[in-house]
């Protein structure tokens, strides 16, 4: 069994900008309309368990703990709109939704690789987003990114050569080097090349000794080690903040993998797609389920 888990606010995000790139006249919903295409092809394809997690609100529990975490302001209104429209038209097609208010989507998306991989029918989960925060979860081939703007698969080994070190570290990466998406800076003079070179060597944040001197005689060649483990050293406990955003929660009620079955649209998927004057799209649907 493969389980596919869709970042619904990142698929909206694609289909509402590449509609936009394709037409200036759209449907108000057309963003929607285009998730919901991409989720049929999906389930076209061969897909039965499906999931897709949103950011139903944008602000998380995470804005208490850093105030430049990100947040809704400056976002497309008509993206904001549409969230709750995506929703209930999935939920409409029967597809199972997990709206996110005080968590994310990616803690969603995260709690249910857990679960997936607790079932032993499971062989494979693929995670329909190339979020690197979700590289924390990528675990061998088991479970993988799918970045299906550019037809890629990543799996651990991808995730290994693009940020040279492990699932395991992605979450010690991003606290050092900041992620700009999200909101929190990183530390100062810390790099892509840095962290990697480090973290390769020691693992984790906690493990890096404070003396750039120790990191000479452990062999780790860095430019401007002694920087770096100044400022490491002194600002320990904002890359230590920066790892709890990191990391994502993986205790959100999410059900079981059986839960995740599509059996198929409900009625009232048939009206709405004929109110948004896309009966094609009901049609689909009412298709594969027979």
């Amino acid at each position: 069994m493969i389980v596919h888990l869709v970042d619904g606010t990142y698929e909206l995000y694609r289909q509402f900008y590449g509609q936009l790139g394709r037409h200036t006249d759209e449907h108000e919903n057309a963003g929607v309309m285009g998730v919901l295409s991409s989720t049929l092809q999906l389930l076209q394809d061969g897909a039965a368990h499906v999931g897709v997690a949103t950011d139903h609100v944008i602000e998380s529990f995470r804005n208490d703990l850093w105030p430049g975490y990100k947040t809704s302001e400056g976002m497309e209104p008509d993206i904001l709109r549409q969230i709750p429209v995506l929703e209930d038209a999935l939920r409409a097609m029967g597809v199972t939704v997990w709206a996110m208010e005080e968590f994310e989507a990616d803690d969603a998306l995260a709690s249910a690789v857990r679960v997936a991989c607790e079932d032993r029918r499971v062989h494979q989960v693929q995670l329909l987003t190339p979020d690197k925060d979700l590289g924390q979860c990528v675990s061998g081939r088991r479970v993988v990114q799918v970045d299906r703007r550019n037809d890629v698969l990543i799996d651990e080994a991808a995730i290994r050569t693009k940020f040279g070190i492990g699932p395991e570290s992605i979450v010690d990466y991003l606290a050092l080097v900041g992620d700009t998406a999200d909101g929190f800076p990183g530390l100062p003079g810390w790099g892509a090349k840095s962290a990697s070179t480090v973290l390769a060597k020691y693992g984790d944040i906690m493990s890096i000794p404070e003396s750039h001197e120790q990191w000479i005689a452990d062999g780790v060649k860095v430019r401007g080690a002694e920087k770096l483990a100044t400022t490491l050293r002194t600002k320990r406990a904002d890359a230590e903040l920066f790892r709890i955003l990191a990391t994502l929660v993986d205790t959100v009620e999410v059900g079981v993998v059986d839960d995740w079955c599509w059996h198929g649209p409900t009625e009232r998927f048939r009206a709405l797609a004929h109110e948004w004057g896309v009966p094609q799209l009901a049609e689909r649907a009412e298709s594969l389920a027979d």
